[in-house]
């Protein structure tokens, strides 16, 4: 079994920054891939940033040079960091992760809530 945590939402400021991490534990063999997704109220989820194994990094264009992944393999973590937040950033942000010869887990979410 695996098990992924978010951590580091909150509330800030438009303009603002938040960096949110993502822990994947459990029988791991290696990660192949991880990610955030974002959900906003009444929308659908959609990605924000993947970043495989090998460090290629995707983003979704409404985050593009705001929005940075990175990922500690050796930690099993990934990382989100957000600067110059607005408030359509404002949604619960989830975690994924796809274990090599496994299927993709999904954390709980974070709440990050950007202020006008």
């Amino acid at each position: 079994q695996v098990q992924v945590v978010e951590s580091g939402g909150g509330l800030v400021q438009a303009g603002g920054s938040l960096r949110l991490s993502c822990v994947a534990s459990g029988s791991i063999f290696s990660i192949d891939a991880m990610g955030w997704y974002r959900q906003a109220p009444g929308k659908q989820r959609e990605l924000v940033a993947t970043i495989s194994s090998g460090g290629t990094r995707n983003y979704a264009d409404s985050v593009k040079g705001r929005f940075t992944i990175s990922r500690d393999s050796a930690k099993n973590t990934v990382y989100l960091q957000m600067n110059s937040l607005k408030p359509e950033d404002t949604a619960v942000y989830y975690c994924n992760a796809k274990p090599r010869y496994s299927r993709t887990y999904w954390g709980q979410g974070t709440q990050v809530t950007v202020s006008s």
